[in-house]
């Protein structure tokens, strides 16, 4: 009963701050993320024994360049992009010039983990400053956490009401196909009453919350076998009763930036919400 108690608090206490900080946007918005990238890569990088090696430091260097590059005051994609590809130059480097000291997994590992965890993560803040403009950026960043966590939230209910058939038995024995179908479906409503609502466009916000829960559960799963894959409960003990950010935002993880890109092909292929 403390157990869900202290999860219950900490989920409600984390809804309420990814609330304000939606509305907010801008600077704080910015900030938070930038600090759950960092926090995250460094999870990711203890589950590969990197967090203190020189590949490791390089990943949070260039994490914080990454996201200057996409700073509030002077956007550029374009020049965050040429960050990461700098930080593969330099990580070869690394491993070159240290040969044999880093084996070639610790290197890939240690550029996956920038690729996933800040370069994915970074969508919160992308999709949520889409500018004014073209779409409702605000509106557009709820619709991540719509799909993904309320896919989480329906995808248990369901399963616990009707799940039968394993999804992934050896990986999430407690995941059911019908679970799944029940978040896809209730990710789906909720963004079609979210959609009704605020955009008016109830449809289209439907359409992009079934392929972001779609997408949430592959996060979800992703996170989980790597987790297996090197034995570990939890990738941190941040927030309580959660686990670390990558426990609470593998999911987000995948559906930040699908939510972005399906938002901007909606926009600009067929301005269902502009």
């Amino acid at each position: 009963m403390k157990a869900f108690l202290t999860r219950l608090f900490s989920g409600i206490v984390l809804l309420a701050l990814i609330i304000s900080l939606g509305l907010l946007g801008g600077w704080p918005l910015y900030a938070f993320v930038l600090l759950i990238s960092l926090v995250g890569f460094w999870e990711f990088c203890r589950v590969f024994h990197l967090e203190k090696s020189l590949p490791g430091f390089l990943g949070l260097a260039f994490t914080l360049l990454y996201y200057f590059c996409l700073r509030p005051a002077g956007m550029s994609m374009e020049v965050g992009l040429l960050v990461v590809l700098a930080y593969l130059v330099f990580l070869m480097g690394v491993y070159v010039f240290t040969f044999p000291k880093y084996r070639t997994e610790e290197i890939m590992a240690a550029l996956f983990g920038m690729l996933y965890v800040p370069v994915m993560l970074s969508f919160l803040y992308l999709t949520r400053e889409l500018s004014a403009g073209r779409a409702q950026g605000k509106l557009l960043f709820f619709l991540i956490f719509i799909c993904s966590w309320g896919c989480d939230t329906c995808a248990y209910a369901v399963g616990m009401l009707l799940g039968r058939h394993k999804l992934a038995p050896v990986l999430s024995p407690k995941k059911s196909i019908e679970g799944a179908v029940g978040g896809v479906v209730g990710a789906a409503l909720l963004g079609f009453l979210y959609g009704r609502l605020f955009f008016g466009y109830a449809g289209a916000c439907a359409f992009i919350c079934a392929v972001g829960a779609l997408v949430s559960q592959v996060g979800d799963l992703a996170a989980s076998a790597i987790k297996r894959n090197h034995d570990i409960k939890d990738y941190g003990k941040l927030i309580p009763g959660h686990g670390g950010i990558l426990d609470r935002f593998d999911s987000v993880i995948f559906t930040a930036p699908i939510i972005y890109v399906l938002a901007v092909l909606l926009l600009e292929g067929t301005a269902v919400m502009g």
